[in-house]
């Protein structure tokens, strides 16, 4: 398994390449859907922002406040996550959920929105990192997919979903450049 510093490193890579591609957009753009099944791009930086700042890295916390969410050190990652950890990221396959007001984010209301949301997450990264190795590895809280994860694996996991969604970004924006051309 890598090391936090290193993920975090690759992170703030990753992080870097989506703003970048952010400053070619503008807002229309981003707000654009290939379809109605489909998210926008700016969708995808919702999900990615929301999902970091109100699940991965809320779990990372609990399980370093080992608050009463933690369970016991018996439980176990499932074999999908098992294989994700050892692989150090998710398959190259598109995971499909279907649109339900819970899951589907919102259209960002502005570019600056993003830019705000990746780099907060970026910072509470970097303050969340040197903890993860005092991190006790027996306190852990179950992700839907992955079984129970600890501190670290959940830490981990928000890079491997940030980049796991670069392929997602290159699909959009090769929806976008073939819708706009005339």
């Amino acid at each position: 398994m890598r090391s936090t510093q290193e993920a975090l490193q690759e992170f703030e890579a990753t992080v870097e390449r989506y703003l970048l591609e952010l400053d070619n957009l503008d807002l229309k753009q981003t707000l654009q859907k290939p379809n109605e099944e489909e998210w926008s791009i700016g969708q995808m930086y919702m999900h990615l922002i929301q999902s970091a700042q109100y699940m991965q890295l809320q779990h990372v916390d609990q399980c370093l406040t080992e608050s009463n969410e933690t369970l016991a050190h018996e439980e176990e990652k499932t074999e999908q996550g098992r294989i994700i950890f050892e692989q150090g990221s998710f398959p190259p396959i598109r995971i499909r959920v279907p649109a339900s007001p819970q899951y589907t984010p919102q259209q960002p209301e502005s570019k600056e929105q993003l830019t705000e949301g990746l780099h907060s997450v970026v910072e509470r990264m970097r303050r969340t990192e040197p903890a993860l190795s005092q991190a006790s590895l027996r306190h852990k809280i179950a992700h839907p997919r992955f079984g129970a994860l600890n501190a670290k694996e959940w830490f981990l996991l928000v890079e491997m979903h940030y980049r796991h969604h670069l392929s997602q970004l290159e699909r959009l924006k090769m929806e976008l450049s073939s819708t706009n051309k005339v």
